[in-house]
């Protein structure tokens, strides 16, 4: 599939809520209650060649042009924040997320039960694998009568940017801006597709969670996993950084804008200062080459800050 053609397909992992809930007031950091920093890593920072020129992907999303970015030294986690941090998180606040306080959120339609499918629940237009499920939460989350006792080591889905920004301001951290997502996700290679490099699967072997077979109606299961996989599956990165293709996407710091970077600043860019959308990286379990393979390591998408899917986390950054 041709680049033009690509651009004009809708990012299969976008399921967007449009309501106008205000966000809750941000927890207050207690030191007793934050996490360890045993799964964070230390990266030194520097000048490294950001976004990509190749064609493949998604001109429309603001990919290109390639060109040189300096960020300072900072920490990124070593995966994403697992059901069982962000359990300990809902503990210690009782936070409500933005999926709990809506009623519902975004599930994919192949995670769920006969019995969910026979119920005809509402499924998004453009993308009709989407579905709103009643009562779909970070730790039920394809809906009531399912449970995450046994994904304890996955990534938490079914959060908001607003939750994101909540978790990370409890534990003391913040969002990474997409800078410095890119930066980490390229683990020290340059201009590289992936994390590990150019080719897909190096020897035959997988090194991501992404979709096998016909998207949306058939998952040959190849990697191994048709939903999420636990946070620290396949090889990491040159960094130590795991899962930063496929799986979930993660949300960043910055405003979404496909063209705000080639007149912004190149030192710890940041984004604009406003917008309707905030940027996810990565890519997720969802995506594939003959729609949306948007798991390369330039590829970008958002969603609204509101917005929650099966799908979509983060991981989190602390300044050096």
């Amino acid at each position: 599939m041709s680049a033009t053609e690509n651009q004009q397909k809708p990012s299969c992992c976008t399921a967007s809520r449009q309501g106008k809930m205000p966000p809750q007031a941000l927890p207050v950091p207690s030191q007793a209650e934050q996490p360890s920093t045993d799964d964070i890593v230390a990266l030194p920072g520097g000048s490294f060649l950001m976004g990509t020129d190749d064609g493949e992907g998604f001109p429309a999303d603001g990919e290109g042009p390639v060109r040189e970015v300096w960020l300072d030294a900072f920490h990124i986690g070593a995966t994403v924040v697992t059901n069982l941090q962000f359990a300990g998180f809902i503990k210690a606040t009782g936070y409500k997320t933005d999926a709990e306080r809506y009623g519902w959120s975004f599930v994919f339609y192949g995670l769920l039960s006969a019995e969910a499918l026979d119920e005809g629940p509402q499924v998004a237009v453009e993308t009709p694998w989407w579905c709103a499920i009643p009562g779909a939460t970070w730790d039920r989350p394809e809906g009531p009568g399912t449970h995450i006792k046994d994904r304890m080591d996955h990534p938490v889905v079914h959060v908001s940017w607003n939750d994101a920004m909540a978790y990370c301001s409890w534990a003391g951290r913040r969002l990474p801006t997409e800078a410095e997502w890119e930066y980490a996700a390229r683990g020290g290679l340059i201009q590289k597709k992936y994390p590990w490099g150019d080719e897909l699967t190096p020897d035959g072997i997988h090194q991501c969670n992404i979709w096998q077979g016909t998207f949306p109606d058939h998952n040959s299961l190849d990697d191994g996993f048709l939903g999420t996989a636990p946070a620290r599956s396949f090889a990491p990165n040159g960094y130590g950084l795991y899962n930063m293709a496929g799986n979930v996407w993660e949300w960043c710091g910055d405003w979404f804008d496909t063209d705000f970077h080639i007149r912004g600043p190149r030192e710890n860019p940041q984004g604009p200062a406003q917008g309707q959308t905030r940027v996810m990286r990565g890519g997720s379990f969802l995506c594939h080459h003959s729609y949306c393979n948007r798991y390369r390591v330039a590829a970008r998408s958002s969603n609204t800050p509101d917005s929650s899917t099966s799908n979509l986390g983060f991981r989190c950054v602390a300044d050096s």
